[in-house]
């Protein structure tokens, strides 16, 4: 059997590990998913007249649900990438990295297994979180097929560039505790982006931090393409930032990875 392969064989059964953990222990995954579902009918049900109005809008509540959705699904993959982090840290605390390194498998399988893992439990979130965004009366309506199918591409390429950087964030974390903390930037910075209001009626000082961030180009590509919107360089800078991410994620990760075991 060739060397790719084994690869394959063994990145497939860390996947399936993984998958496994998720499934038998959905609390982590829950208590990160209702975070965005909360926000989104908070936002929506409690500050949309408000928040709509102060946008123009009016009082018409389904123009700030349009605004605040994309946003919220970006956060939803913040959100979730906070457990891969955890899981990693327990993965490198309780010992069971050091068995795998006495195992002949292959050795980077470890890590890919919780990165499409992750990337797996992040689709299914943001399609959840969607679901409920449409049930609130998110439409869509202008979005092609071509731009629904790059908003899903955009999507996962912001899970996988999150993923990297929540498995080096759990890789050095001496416990889980300290690895949720240590992610908390990942939930945190969609706060402070343009995904409740635009960057223009932020304070003077403040516009800098929102818009040169890596949220924000994401989330206004992301609205862009489902709305029917002015994308401008929103969609390179989007991209961009996902593919620097991924690269420092991956090699952060894997020099952790490589050093003698805690």
């Amino acid at each position: 059997m060739s060397s790719l392969s084994l690869a394959v064989r063994d990145s497939s059964t860390m996947l399936r590990r993984n998958l496994l953990h998720a499934r038998r222990y959905p609390s982590l995954t829950l208590n990160l998913l209702l975070t965005p579902i909360v926000l989104l009918l908070l936002f929506v049900y409690i500050f949309g007249d408000v928040m709509s109005a102060g946008m123009g809008g009016g009082t018409d509540r389904s123009a700030y649900i349009a605004y605040v959705v994309p946003g919220i699904l970006m956060m939803t993959i913040g959100g979730t990438v906070v457990g891969t982090a955890v899981s990693v840290s327990n993965d490198m605390t309780e010992g069971i990295i050091a068995r795998f390194r006495t195992m002949a498998i292959h050795r980077g399988s470890v890590l890919i297994g919780h990165v499409f893992g992750s990337v797996l439990q992040s689709v299914a979130s943001v399609v959840l979180v969607g679901a409920v965004a449409v049930a609130i009366g998110f439409r869509p309506t202008h979005a092609t097929a071509l731009d629904w199918l790059a908003a899903f591409g955009l999507l996962a390429l912001v899970a996988l560039a999150l993923t990297w950087i929540a498995v080096g964030m759990g890789m050095v974390s001496p416990n889980a505790e300290a690895a949720s903390n240590n992610a908390m930037p990942l939930i945190v910075l969609p706060l402070i982006s343009s995904a409740f209001v635009p960057i223009h009626a932020m304070p003077g000082w403040f516009q800098p931090i929102a818009e040169y961030q890596p949220f924000t180009p994401a989330i206004e590509t992301l609205r862009g393409l489902l709305l029917g919107g002015e994308i401008g360089d929103n969609g390179w800078l989007a991209v961009a930032w996902c593919l620097v991410l991924s690269v420092l994620g991956y090699f952060w990760s894997k020099a952790v990875f490589n050093r003698d075991p805690k």
